[in-house]
């Protein structure tokens, strides 16, 4: 009997590759069969599968990107210091709005960044009303820029203006410098694009009592180390981005005995300390330019092909790669976040994806830590099981482990960190982003929460690039 007639047999086995038809035959016949979900590399569109052959196994790639990320993970982001953003961020100045995303002009911004352009500039003095914040926007005298380009990242708008008192991180291990304002809470807040007298006063109090007294606390604590603040928080059920309470509780106890000692009136200082305990997201702005001072870092390497930045603008979402220098972008389509909706609102509400606060997912932790944040599944929708999922998955279009940020569900394995253009594109896999929905009118707040990906566009405009620059 030839080997053939031999294995026919026995009980078949069935691999089933391509249409998943055939493997329901298969079972309704009583055969054993399992699906190989396998999609052609980069979506099969020979272009983009000329540009991975070209990129794969060249020894600059890897040298290069092992280097990205060993400064990512080496990267030691303290708190050094508050102050006013016209004093520390580079190229401020007091007709300059930064905002978060890629860049956009007035005429493209979405509704919430609208109307958190309108706050800054009535919060400036630079406009009374709404109706001259829309003509001063909109005359080309205020200089807009993306917060990433100036070293800053901003929540949801991102908007930065002169007078707001920022974060100052120090990335003690590299030397470098990165910006966030402080966060204003829930409700009608600016980065949702709220402008009423309520918003204005919260900014104002942050500028002349919270940033001060913050300050002040800071310099007497000597600095406070953010890297260890985060890697206990996810450890304790945080991914840093929508799901804060660990970080924020443990941000309190470190600062409060040097907001104590700090000198301010004892009735400015309680409301200080009631401010932050009563935010939850008040870790936030601390661990996103925390994130942003280990990825700039990394920036600029040559021949690098891991992803820096990822953010989005209500309109468009960009990201920029290690090794295409300075800022240069890779944008596609802003998506639609799919996720829980607050009562009273539907999707027809919700303004696509907007915010700098993906920097977190970029650095490997956020959507990419969900597996360690069981609960933050209330918040944006899904199951355990899913966010166990989102996690181990990331690992297939990421470089590396960071051991900082260890994973108690996943054995404490280390952070996904290093997506790689090319492991996105060869897989399919896109990153996951767990996010907040603003309403698509300023000034009306959150109106959910959910998951999002970026849009496939990018990564691909970013690999041609990439195979056009390094030969």
């Amino acid at each position: 009997m030839s080997r053939i007639d031999a294995l026919f047999q026995n009980k078949l086995a069935v691999l089933n590759i391509g249409a998943e038809t055939f493997k329901t035959e298969l079972g309704l016949q009583g055969a054993a069969a399992l699906q190989l979900e396998w999609k052609p590399p980069a979506g099969g569109k020979q272009e983009l599968i000329k540009a991975l052959d070209q990129l794969t196994d060249l020894e600059k790639i890897e040298a290069a990107n092992a280097k990205a990320v060993e400064i990512i993970i080496s990267a030691r982001p303290v708190l050094v210091d508050v102050d006013t953003a016209l004093n520390v961020v580079p190229g401020m100045t007091k007709h300059t709005i930064l905002h978060a995303g890629p860049p956009v002009t007035w005429e493209k911004m979405a509704g919430p960044m609208k109307g958190a352009v309108i706050g800054a500039l009535i919060y400036e003095g630079l406009a009374q009303t709404e109706e001259e914040a829309v003509e001063l926007a909109a005359s080309g005298k205020i200089r807009f820029a993306p917060c990433h380009e100036h070293d800053a990242v901003g929540p949801m708008a991102g908007i930065l203006s002169a007078s707001m008192p920022v974060q100052i991180i120090e990335n003690k291990t590299h030397g470098n410098f990165a910006y966030c304002s402080l966060n204003e809470g829930l409700g009608k807040v600016l980065r949702f694009g709220a402008y009423g007298e309520e918003v204005i006063t919260r900014l104002k109090w942050i500028e002349t009592e919270l940033g001060p007294i913050l300050k002040a606390a800071v310099k007497l604590s000597g600095g406070i180390d953010i890297r260890s603040l985060i890697a206990q928080a996810v450890q304790m059920g945080d991914e840093c981005h929508n799901r804060n309470k660990a970080g924020t509780s443990m941000f309190i106890r470190t600062i409060t005995p040097y907001l104590l000692r700090a000198g301010a009136d004892p009735e400015a200082t309680i409301r200080v300390i009631e401010f932050i305990n009563s935010n939850d997201h008040f870790f936030l702005n601390l661990s996103m330019p925390a994130c942003k001072a280990a990825l700039d870092a990394a920036h600029g390497i040559e021949n690098s092909t891991v992803v820096t930045t990822m953010c989005r603008n209500g309109v468009e979402f960009g990201i920029r790669v290690s090794g295409c220098p300075g800022n240069t972008w890779f944008t596609g389509p802003a998506q639609m976040i799919q996720g829980l909706m607050f009562p009273g609102y539907t999707m027809e509400d919700a303004n696509p994806d907007i915010g700098d606060s993906a920097i977190t997912e970029t650095c490997g932790i956020g959507g990419f830590a969900m597996g360690g944040a069981p609960a933050i599944v209330q918040f944006v929708g899904g199951s355990v099981e899913d966010a166990l999922g989102y996690s181990q998955k990331m690992f297939e279009i990421t470089l590396g482990e960071n051991p900082n940020y260890a994973n108690p569900n996943l054995n404490f394995r280390g952070a996904s960190t290093g997506i790689d253009v090319r492991k996105v594109i060869a897989s399919g896999i896109l990153p996951i982003i767990n996010t907040g929905m603003a309403h698509r009118n300023a000034g009306i707040g959150q109106v959910g929460a959910g998951l999002v990906r970026p849009p496939v566009e990018c990564f691909e405009k970013a690999l041609l690039a990439l195979a056009e620059q390094i030969k």
